[in-house]
């Protein structure tokens, strides 16, 4: 991946948190930060950066994400990502510029409690992980808060 196509990628992700309509949640028993893009949409990317981690093994998760249900108090996705380590040249400068770590499949459910207001989600999802030489694995879950930010609505 080139270093030009990572950094459009890191811009697009942020206007679309600063611009459009997205979510931020916290899954503190596994240590990730996520930020998605509008996960109201069909399909949408979501970002997870591991807050519990050395710093040369920080960890991203990209998951594209599709929606197969999509309602007022649930909604259901499911979708495949790959982790990478973009900071991994810190303990081996030999390392490639961004290091693939494995890959995984999601499926999720966010459930929306509040009558007055459906922009606090929890999240509960499964996540089976695998090592990039597929020698490991591991079935991960996830359980955590999410807050979806809403467009305003045009009067």
């Amino acid at each position: 991946m080139k270093k030009t196509s990572v950094l459009f990628f890191l811009f697009w992700v942020f206007s679309q948190g600063v611009f459009g309509q997205a979510s931020v949640g916290y899954f503190p028993w596994s240590g990730l930060l996520s930020v998605s893009t509008n996960p109201r949409y069909a399909v949408w990317l979501d970002t997870r950066f591991q807050t519990n981690s050395l710093f040369s093994s920080l960890s991203v998760d990209l998951l594209p994400m599709i929606n197969l249900k999509r309602g007022e108090i649930v909604q259901v996705y499911a979708g495949g990502g790959l982790r990478v380590n973009p900071l991994y040249r810190i303990a081996d400068p030999d390392a490639a510029l961004i290091t693939v770590d494995g890959y995984s499949l999601n499926a999720g459910v966010r459930i929306s409690p509040f009558a007055q207001n459906r922009g606090i989600q929890l999240a509960f999802e499964l996540n089976p992980y695998v090592k990039d030489d597929f020698a490991s694995g591991v079935l991960k879950s996830h359980l955590g808060l999410v807050y979806a930010f809403r467009g305003r609505k045009k009067e």
